[in-house]
């Protein structure tokens, strides 16, 4: 863990130092609203691959979940299935249940079944890499999905893809999404949580750019652990508004859970659900924010992973690394879900699945219907 830390660590502080400084506050206020306008666009334009191997014969892949439990990795699942069952390969799950033992058992019980490849969904790379390496020893071809900092191979592992958004783009977006919408004039509370290297990289971007905003402020950096946040946000959330009042205008998360706990305490200091504090979350897209945000019952914005199209995405991978061929290249942009834009994309179902077609490209890809 030490030396994913590191990197983490170090990828963070190259993306803080490459941020621009913007001197005049009204050009970087329109620069905000820019970036948000784009970022809430409609996900309905295909902008990944569309060229690449033909499907390659028949094939078995194992998908080891990292917890079963998590939506996003339950997402990803449910549309690596349906791509296999699409290029016409078998397919199986087997679940880590949510600890760094019980992935390493499920992925020596997936090397066991002598599968083609294996898709490590959710599970950090550095910690499973011996795992890993048994499983390349035997041949075995893998991709990854959130199993480490950027995009991409993996350097050090024998992932041959990394399948995620830039993390550092999502917090920029998040922020830009409390400058663009108070005119540059944002009190701003930012939640995150050390336990993870890349969620406190994160929230240390996310305030970052609000400092880089004039007339906004920092009024508190919160490092309160997911795994606590039904139990610490309730008296947090009073605490910080007797203590801020007016001045705490905008909160940025780094995950929807931390606004699950929220509301009944925004509620009971008598703030509307469309009132101060704006709650928005860099990351997740859970179907409660989805509801919250429809509603507008105190969350205002997430910048949610289009999952499905990334377990899509994984198979077109895996495809390409049969044919011996490089990676896509392709990194999904990053979108931003607000009450104008929730009823497309999948909205409707408390999703984000871009009506962009990309089943039908990846298809078009392989040569199958």
């Amino acid at each position: 863990m030490k030396s994913r830390n590191l990197l983490l660590a170090a990828a963070s502080a190259v993306a803080l130092l490459a941020m621009p400084v913007i001197a005049h506050a009204d050009a970087f206020v329109d620069e905000a609203k820019a970036i948000v306008a784009k970022a809430s666009g409609r996900a309905d334009k295909w902008d990944g691959p569309t060229t690449g191997p033909k499907a390659a014969g028949k094939k078995t892949i194992v998908y080891v979940a990292g917890d079963m439990r998590n939506g996003g990795i339950l997402g990803v699942a449910q549309g690596a299935k349906e791509a296999a069952e699409a290029i016409g390969w078998d397919y199986r799950e087997i679940d880590g249940q949510g600890t760094v033992s019980g992935q390493a058992t499920a992925l020596s019980q997936a090397i066991a079944l002598k599968p083609d490849a294996i898709i490590v969904g959710g599970s950090d790379a550095v910690e499973q890499k011996a795992g890993l390496e048994g499983a390349a020893k035997e041949g075995i071809l893998m991709v990854g999905w959130h199993s480490g900092p950027v995009p991409g191979p993996l350097e050090g592992t024998p992932i041959f893809a990394n399948v995620t958004t830039d993390a550092m783009e999502v917090a920029k977006v998040a922020a830009m999404k409390a400058v663009a919408d108070s005119d540059g004039k944002a009190g701003v509370v930012v939640f995150a949580d050390s336990t993870y290297a890349i969620a406190i990289a994160k929230g240390r971007a996310m305030e970052e750019w609000i400092k880089k905003c004039a007339g906004c402020t920092v009024v508190s950096f919160q490092d309160t652990p997911l795994a606590d946040v039904s139990t610490r946000i309730p008296q947090l959330t009073t605490t910080l508004l007797q203590q801020n009042g007016a001045k705490w205008t905008h909160s940025l998360a780094i995950n929807d859970l931390y606004y699950d706990f929220m509301p009944p305490a925004l509620q009971a200091a008598g703030i509307a659900g469309d009132g101060d504090p704006q709650n928005i979350s860099a990351g997740d897209g859970s179907e409660s924010a989805f509801q919250r945000i429809r509603a507008k019952d105190h969350q205002a914005a997430t910048v949610p992973e289009p999952l499905a199209m990334q377990g899509w995405q994984l198979v077109d991978e895996l495809n390409r690394a049969f044919a011996g061929e490089k990676w896509s290249g392709y990194v999904p942009g990053v979108h931003l879900v607000t009450p104008d834009n929730i009823a497309f994309d999948g909205g409707p179902k408390n999703i984000f699945d871009p009506d962009n077609g990309y089943r039908d490209a990846y298809k078009k890809i392989w040569g199958v219907n």
